[in-house]
């Protein structure tokens, strides 16, 4: 089942292991591995606090995405914030990033899918970015559940470049839809 498009606006890409990402003209997204060239590219997992834990754990993490939505209600909190800088890869528009399932693949572009795995944890190295950030992308629901806003992570399932004003075809897995936890 296919719902509402959207587009990406920015993509974003770091070598190193520093918390922002610069803005690319273009990224390639490999099978199983994640961004060419990205410092958190490949099959088991990158990000430091994970590899120290276990270094041969899959890695559920190889794309990060933001809907540029987060960044507007954050510019209206206050915060100086814009794409790449919280560490994402692809910045998105016209998604609710947040309300899909676990399992849903995103088509960026001609080529590339992305398999959504879960929600970005949001670390205290947003604080460092800006005093605050980290508890302006954390939330509670009515019944007081922690709502995680910091975007969501995925794999990629078929290789291929994703550029700003790529279109985002969004394709819902199988029901029953299972809600995405963080990864």
């Amino acid at each position: 089942m296919v719902i509402s498009d959207g587009v990406v606006k920015t993509v974003s890409c770091s070598g190193e292991h520093s918390f922002s990402k610069p803005n690319q003209e273009r990224i390639r997204l490999l099978k199983g591995l994640g961004v060419e060239g990205d410092a958190h590219m490949g099959e088991t997992v990158k990000h430091r606090s994970r590899v120290a834990v276990d270094p041969s754990q899959p890695n559920l993490r190889q794309v990060h995405l933001i809907h540029a939505e987060l960044h507007e209600e954050l510019q209206a909190a206050g915060f100086e914030v814009s794409a790449g800088q919280m560490g994402e890869n692809v910045t998105t528009q016209g998604i609710d990033l947040l309300g899909l399932p676990t399992g849903t693949r995103l088509h960026l572009g001609d080529a590339a899918v992305v398999e959504v795995t879960g929600l970005r944890n949001p670390c205290g190295q947003l604080n460092g970015l800006q005093p605050g950030l980290m508890a302006a992308v954390l939330g509670r629901d009515e019944q007081g559940n922690l709502i995680r806003k910091a975007g969501i992570m995925g794999i990629v399932l078929a290789a291929g470049e994703v550029r700003p004003g790529d279109p985002i075809r969004v394709e819902l897995p199988p029901e029953p839809h299972r809600p995405l936890e963080r990864v």
